[in-house]
């Protein structure tokens, strides 16, 4: 798989655990049988990394967030930058820039087109408080 086709079923994880309390282990069960979903090692690495994180990264989200409280943010989008966040607050391998590319491709194809904006408004941000060192780094 490639790393975007982790990250896309990895997004649909995160988005069906926001809607359901069902323990993780039990969507991935769902997901193999429906057999729409892969769910490999890979995914379940960034799945639950990011699950790991979530009261974190959401809490970023709702810091930057300046017009929209976390309680009003479409739970799509909140699945899209927890992930986008996760990679870039702690995954060496994914640049910053990429990271924010691919929310905005993943809020293209799956949220409403005025979210990429949002979206990659709140990356922006967060982006331009990470250590000159590490952005760089990233880049």
């Amino acid at each position: 798989m490639t790393r975007r086709e982790i990250r896309d079923c990895s997004f649909q994880l995160i988005f069906e655990k926001l809607l359901r309390d069902d323990p993780i282990e039990e969507l991935y069960e769902l997901a193999e049988e429906v057999e729409e979903i892969t769910v490999n090692d890979d995914v379940k690495e960034l799945v639950e990394n990011v699950l790991s994180h979530a009261q974190e990264l959401d809490g970023l989200i709702d810091k930057f967030s300046e017009k929209r409280s976390i309680n009003r943010i479409a739970k799509i989008n909140i699945a899209i930058l927890r992930i986008a966040l996760y990679e870039m607050l702690y995954d060496d391998k994914t640049p910053v820039n990429a990271a924010i590319n691919e929310a905005v491709l993943l809020t293209q194809a799956y949220s409403y087109k005025e979210d990429t904006t949002f979206v990659n408004g709140i990356l922006g941000a967060v982006a331009k408080t990470l250590p000159e060192k590490e952005a760089a780094a990233n880049v």
